[in-house]
């Protein structure tokens, strides 16, 4: 390692205590805590040499959630109290506990199944700590601390769900890589008046869809079918179903761009804000629950598949 990317022992003692002093009721040594930090940094290297940019540990730090980190490391300990911890975290933007938000989130997966919906739940910490192979690291070990603890969770939550819905039909389960990947950016730094102005925007949007391209984005979205399984599922032409796709991509681009521009967005990626914003945001609307898909396809004399959930 060069000088740059090599931590300081009195910035490694400095985050310590800070963390301490956070999280007072979470025993962590220095000496493990130490050893989360070069892992931390060394995966989060990875990830950026995988992009063609460099880490240095300046930055590593910099775009730290360290008290969100150090929780997540005493979870990985073992740490009853950081578990406890865990549990009470309040969700992004709401003053609901995690596990409400886990809840809610399972209630519009499995709609009227409340017996799966705290099974998920209930399954999901084990899931958290479980290798998926031997010597590979859990889920949790996966977290970086380079984003917001809580909103990579849930979204960790819901792409789980996701995945074992598609691997039941035989399709490819979600990527792991995809983990978390895409969780909201506005973590209370600034953001929440984009945030509100890109809810204004986007619900403009979604007012002007008609039926029709409410489906489509529902089956992808929801049910993250691919563009083929789309048309199979509607018997249309699959090119039919990517023109319908980007022409909604298109719109929705260009009215909450220009709506969030207008504002004074200065942000150099307006794509990546819509999406990570969107995705959320969807998975909220209405006109996209499960049941009201399942109206829409019965409409038309189809159904969804047998393992999705429906009326």
């Amino acid at each position: 390692m060069t000088t740059e990317n090599v931590p300081r022992t009195a910035d490694k003692h400095l985050l310590y205590h800070f963390c301490r002093l956070r999280l007072p009721a979470l025993e962590l040594s220095l000496t493990r805590f130490e050893h989360h930090l070069l892992r931390a940094f060394k995966m989060t290297q990875c990830k950026w040499a995988g992009k063609g940019e460099a880490m240095t540990w300046a930055i590593f730090l910099e775009n730290l959630h360290a008290v969100d980190w150090f929780l997540a490391c005493a979870c990985l300990e073992g740490r009853s109290a950081a578990w406890e911890t865990l549990f009470a975290a309040r969700a992004n933007r709401t003053d609901s506990l995690l596990v409400d938000a886990l809840r809610l989130r399972a209630a519009r997966l499995f709609p009227r199944d409340t017996e799966r919906q705290e099974e998920a739940v209930a399954d999901f910490w084990g899931f958290l700590l479980a290798e998926e192979r031997e010597g590979t690291p859990s889920v949790l070990a996966r977290y970086d601390g380079q984003r917001p603890l809580v909103p990579w969770l849930i979204r960790v939550f819901q792409n789980k769900q996701l995945s074992e819905l598609r691997d039941r039909r035989g399709h490819q389960p979600l990527p792991h890589n995809e983990l978390g990947e895409r969780d909201l950016p506005c973590d209370d730094r600034g953001h929440e008046r984009w945030h509100d102005e890109f809810r204004v925007a986007a619900r403009e949007w979604l007012d002007n869809l008609n039926d029709r391209e409410i489906l489509i984005l529902g089956l992808r979205l929801r049910y993250r079918l691919s563009q083929r399984e789309v048309a199979q599922l509607l018997n249309v032409h699959e090119g039919n179903v990517s023109r319908q796709t980007s022409k909604m991509r298109d719109r929705c681009f260009e009215q909450i761009g220009e709506h969030l521009c207008a504002l004074g967005w200065s942000g150099d990626d307006l794509s990546g804000f819509v999406f990570k914003e969107m995705d959320n945001l969807l998975l909220d609307e209405p006109r996209l629950s499960a049941d009201r898909l399942a109206r829409l396809l019965a409409e038309g004399g189809k159904r969804l598949p047998n393992d999705f959930p429906r009326e």
